[in-house]
C-alpha cells in the first residue's frame, strides 16, 4: 500500500491514533489514547498492533509512573510520510520569483538542468536496459518509487509509460514549464529521447511518454 493513499485507507480510529501521535512526538501511552480516542485498551492495542505491522508506529522509551513503568507509542517517519504537505503552494511562490526576476527562459534552463541532474543520479537503475521497451519498464518502476503511480502500457504498438499521479500536476497548472522537468528526468535516466504522448494538463486522464532508441 503506497502512502500516497494510505492514509484514506485506513480507518477513522487508526487515522486519529496516527493523528494524536504526530501531535506528540515524545510518544504517547495506551491509558491517553483510549482517553483520547474514546475507545477501550484492547480496542487501542490492536489499532497499534495493526499500524506496527505496516510499519507506522513502534514502540518509544517507556515513561516512568511511580510503578511499572508505562509504555508508549511513537510515530515512525513512515507515518509521519503518510500526512499530506502542501509543497505546491510554496513552490508555486519560489517559481513566481524566479520568473519575475530571472525570465522565462532562465527558468525553463533550471527546470531542465535540474531534471537532468537528478536523473543522472537515477542512470544506474535504467542503464542495463537493452532496447526502449526494457528501458520503459525500468523507468516505470523508477517512477513509481517517486510517487508518479506509473505502470506500462501498450498502445499503437508502441510500449509507453503511463502515470497517473504527477507530483506536479497542480504546480504544473499554472506553471506548465515544470514538465519540463519530467521530460529531462526521464531522459537523464534512460540515456534516450522521451516523448510526451498524453498530458493531464490537456484532458487526458494520465500523462504517457514514449522512450525512443539510444
Amino acid at each position: 500500500m503506497k502512502h500516497a493513499n494510505a492514509l484514506r485507507q485506513l480507518g477513522s480510529t487508526q487515522r486519529k491514533l496516527l493523528r494524536r501521535l504526530l501531535l506528540s512526538p515524545q510518544g504517547v501511552t495506551v491509558e491517553d489514547l483510549c482517553h483520547a480516542l474514546g475507545v477501550t485498551h484492547n480496542a487501542v492495542r490492536q489499532h497499534l498492533a495493526a499500524l506496527m505491522a505496516q510499519g507506522f508506529v513502534a514502540h518509544g522509551e517507556s515513561i516512568a509512573s511511580g510503578g511499572r513503568p508505562r509504555a508508549c507509542f511513537v510515530l515512525l517517519p513512515a507515518g509521519r510520510e503518510l500526512f499530506p504537505r502542501n509543497y505546491a503552494l510554496i513552490a508555486d511562490g519560489m517559481l513566481e520569483y524566479l520568473y519575475e526576476h530571472a525570465g522565462v527562459g532562465a527558468v525553463q534552463d533550471m527546470l531542465t538542468e535540474m531534471g537532468n541532474r537528478l536523473g543522472k543520479n537515477a542512470a544506474a537503475r535504467v542503464a542495463t536496459a537493452a532496447d526502449p521497451a526494457e528501458a520503459t519498464r525500468l523507468l516505470a518502476e523508477q517512477l513509481d518509487t517517486l510517487g508518479y503511480e506509473a505502470q506500462v502500457v501498450e498502445t499503437d504498438g508502441h510500449t509507453e509509460v503511463e502515470a497517473w499521479n504527477c507530483v506536479f500536476h497542480s504546480l504544473a497548472r499554472t506553471h506548465p514549464d515544470v514538465c519540463k522537468f519530467d521530460l529531462a528526468f526521464m531522459s537523464a535516466a534512460t540515456g534516450r529521447p522521451v516523448q510526451r504522448t498524453q498530458c493531464m494538463l490537456h484532458g487526458a486522464p494520465a500523462c504517457r511518454f514514449r522512450i525512443g532508441p539510444k
